[in-house]
């Protein structure tokens, strides 16, 4: 287990905050992917930032599990309650303010556009990356669940649970998507084995890896697979780009195995081998910007729509450059709205 400082966990504070900025990166290499031609210099670049980046998500969803799922951390209705309101308010206020921005640049700022940019939330057409708020939705309506068959569940019954996730949420489906197959495709629907589809598997993972020690086999051999799908996701993104004459995302997908591999490496890597510096005041500054990366999350998107108006793209200078660089100015500027937004009275929690 990492550090401790104030109940935080030095290495999921530290990972909270490497993988908010990672969002950042992989938002803006892919905004351009599409753009370039194939094979060009600028989509190695763009393709490999992305590709190194795609485990963020993932890992995000199994930083929410590690401790959402853990029965010595109690979960009352309540508490639950609070998980859920938090996600909604957010969901709603930055739903609407992404509606807006779009509507008001169309038809100008009226109580009417302010209503419809609200109505579109309901609706679920919100900006892209809001699709993370519905998600972990679903899975906190689910917590209670979970907790009681993780309570009672051996290590042994959590392999069984976290294998049927893999192979029915995660390979299967990549296995359809590259090549479909009715026979598969039937077998795969009349078996209906939803207790273990979508993210849960992210969500469970990550209290696994929190509460058990791995052997050192087995870290070892999490790292190869890691290795192997981050070099599967690049080459394979740009094999099937070629074949296709079309960029093609099907090995981005975040519940394709490589993407699984990777996630599970990256935050194995934080939790035995990198971390927090035993200074107090360092470990402090890491704790404070992990406080508002949820905050990060859901404003930074606003910057790259600022840079889109000014005509700013990782194109704009050599990509190489550019990503990181671009990236870097995104997270801080969005870093710095969060934390005043987060020292608001009553809504700053709600918002960040």
């Amino acid at each position: 287990m990492g550090k401790t400082i104030d109940g935080r966990v030095a290495y999921a504070d530290l990972l909270r905050v490497v993988a908010a900025l990672a969002v950042v990166v992989l938002h803006l290499s892919g905004s351009q992917l599409s753009y370039v031609p194939l094979g060009s210099v600028e989509f190695h670049v763009l393709n490999t930032y992305d590709s190194l980046t795609r485990w963020c998500v993932p890992v995000f969803i199994m930083l929410s599990g590690m401790f959402l799922l853990d029965p010595k951390h109690s979960m009352t209705p309540a508490k639950l309650v609070g998980h859920i309101l938090r996600v909604l308010v957010a969901l709603l206020v930055w739903g609407t303010a992404y509606a807006l921005w779009d509507l008001v640049a169309q038809n100008g700022f009226s109580l009417g556009t302010l209503l419809a940019a609200f109505r579109q939330v309901i609706l679920g057409k919100t900006a892209f990356h809001l699709w993370f708020l519905y998600m972990i939705l679903g899975l906190y309506l689910v917590t209670p669940v979970l907790r009681a068959f993780i309570k009672g569940a051996s290590r042994r019954d959590l392999h069984w649970f976290l294998l049927l996730c893999f192979i029915f949420a995660s390979l299967l489906p990549t296995v359809l998507r590259l090549r479909p197959s009715q026979t598969i495709s039937l077998w795969n629907s009349n078996l209906s084995i939803h207790l273990v589809m979508g993210y849960v598997g992210y969500y469970v993972l990550g209290y696994y890896l929190k509460t058990y020690t791995l052997s050192r086999w087995a870290e070892y051999l999490i790292y190869l697979l890691g290795l192997a799908g981050t070099a599967f996701t690049l080459g394979g993104t740009l094999w099937l780009s070629i074949q296709r004459q079309a960029f093609a995302q099907t090995l981005y997908n975040y519940d394709s195995p490589n993407i699984a591999f990777m996630s599970t490496a990256v935050f194995v890597l934080f939790r035995y081998v990198l971390g927090v510096s035993d200074e107090r005041s360092r470990r402090q500054r890491v704790s404070g910007v992990a406080r508002v990366t949820f905050g990060i999350y859901l404003v930074h998107i606003f910057f790259l729509k600022i840079l889109n108006i000014l005509g700013i793209t990782v194109l704009s200078f050599t990509p190489i450059l550019a990503v990181p660089v671009l990236s870097l100015a995104v997270f801080l500027c969005s870093f710095a709205v969060a934390w005043l937004l987060s020292k608001l009275p009553l809504v700053g929690r709600y918002l960040t």
